[in-house]
């Protein structure tokens, strides 16, 4: 979407330019946040040693208290505007019927269990699978070298449908930590409907989480491929990693906004990241675009996860499909209130007292009121959506039309994570 003011260009300044690099790391008041090794809000090595250095648009206009938003945009975005769901809505509606089929269980009530997220009208936004089979179509490039692990008896199935294999492995990984954290979070409601173990009982929850891990380690050997195995079993261990992060945090951790971002990779943006460099790797793409695939799915799915935290303050319990305050609630610092925090230090005094008394939910919400928490949280967002956007755009240049719609969609998908309101 283009708007009548603040468009403006920037045109084929080097990937190492002092310039393009200030520019991409500006982040208004915000303050940094130093992230270790993977987690660093700094260009890779090899994305700076991406090729494809082309005309960069960016959009601007005013937003979150006049703050203009730099949405990284490459100049194909003067075409029409397109909707990423409906750009693989087939292949969806595709997966969709294969997941019910792999979720099939020889006892019952687990098989009840294990498909109660994945029938029709209840599956979610989908949204992760939808990243995935974009990305695979943004990276149908040719390939530098031979793919020996498709080659000979390993040839069991078509590139395109071992990536769609991914995105079948990543939904399925993805609901099972859903039916998990609800067990742990003793939720009552998920996706506008009664949660899986208030229905059925943490019990079998935690054993229909199970199942479609097993279902998805059935599904990841079936890749016959040893490196993708390896990023989604850890991908596991993350997920494992984040939540015991955040139940066992120690005083300085839970106020550290360091702490709170390695969580919040665990926890949402390794199952992304890892999934979409899967995608690249399974391609046979390089080493430094597997990277750019992987640096795509990490900001991505930091920014989706700091607004998932500023819509717990902002949205209602219907919008969002569960409940709202649910984080601090439940005792979870979160991004908002962490910066709030900077700005009245009193307010981690309120905070230890806990959420038991509904008059320290009170005090601890007049005081984020007050402060910048909310709006620097999505500054902190809107700075990771740019981050991913510019991945997509440091990928070497493709004149197939299909290659370029995938890869607008991408960066409009980025758009859509900060404008997001449920």
């Amino acid at each position: 979407m283009l708007f009548s003011r603040g468009l403006f260009q920037i045109s084929r300044i080097p990937r190492n330019s002092s310039c393009c690099r200030w520019f991409l790391s500006h982040r208004s008041d915000t303050r940094p946040v130093f992230i270790p090794n993977i987690l660093s809000l700094h260009p890779s090595e090899s994305d700076r040693q991406a090729p494809g250095c082309r005309e960069i648009m960016y959009l601007a206009y005013p937003t979150f208290h006049g703050l203009g938003r730099q949405i990284h945009q490459s100049s194909c975005v003067v075409e029409e505007q397109l909707d990423p769901f409906s750009l693989v809505a087939d292949e969806l509606s595709l997966l969709a019927n294969r997941l019910r089929a792999m979720v099939v269980a020889e006892v019952p009530k687990l098989a009840s269990a294990a498909e109660y997220f994945f029938k029709l009208g209840v599956e979610g936004k989908r949204f992760r699978p939808t990243v995935l089979l974009l990305m695979a179509t943004a990276l149908n490039m040719p390939v530098p070298k031979p793919l020996p692990h498709l080659v000979g008896d390993n040839l069991t199935m078509d590139l395109r449908t071992r990536q769609q294999c991914v995105a079948e492995i990543t939904e399925m990984i993805h609901v099972a930590s859903l039916l998990h954290d609800d067990v742990l979070d003793d939720a009552d409601t998920r996706r506008g409907i009664g949660s899986l173990n208030f229905v059925m009982g943490n019990k079998i929850s935690v054993l229909a989480g199970d199942f479609l891990l097993s279902r998805a380690c059935v599904a990841l050997a079936s890749l016959k491929n040893t490196e993708v195995v390896s990023l989604i079993a850890q991908v596991v261990e993350h997920l494992v990693t984040g939540e015991t992060m955040q139940m066992t945090t120690t005083s300085d951790q839970r106020y550290s906004m360091e702490y709170y971002m390695q969580k919040t990779y665990y926890k949402t943006a390794s199952l992304i990241s890892n999934s979409c460099k899967s995608v690249a790797l399974l391609a046979g793409q390089t080493a430094e675009v597997a990277m750019l695939a992987y640096e795509y799915g990490k900001n991505l799915g930091l920014a989706y996860q700091l607004i998932d935290d500023v819509l717990d303050f902002t949205g209602t319990s219907a919008s969002l499909g569960k409940g709202s305050l649910s984080d601090i609630r439940h005792g979870i610092i979160t991004a908002p209130l962490l910066f709030a925090m900077e700005e009245f230090p009193q307010l981690r005094t309120v905070v230890e007292r806990g959420f038991d008394n509904p008059e320290n939910v009170d005090n601890a919400m007049e005081y984020l009121g007050k402060s910048r928490g909310i709006q620097r949280a999505k500054e902190l967002a809107e700075k990771h959506a740019n981050l991913a956007a510019e991945a997509i755009d440091s990928l070497p240049e493709n004149d197939d039309e299909d290659v370029r719609k995938s890869r607008r969609a991408l960066v409009d998908l980025t758009r859509r994570v900060i404008t997001r309101t449920k």
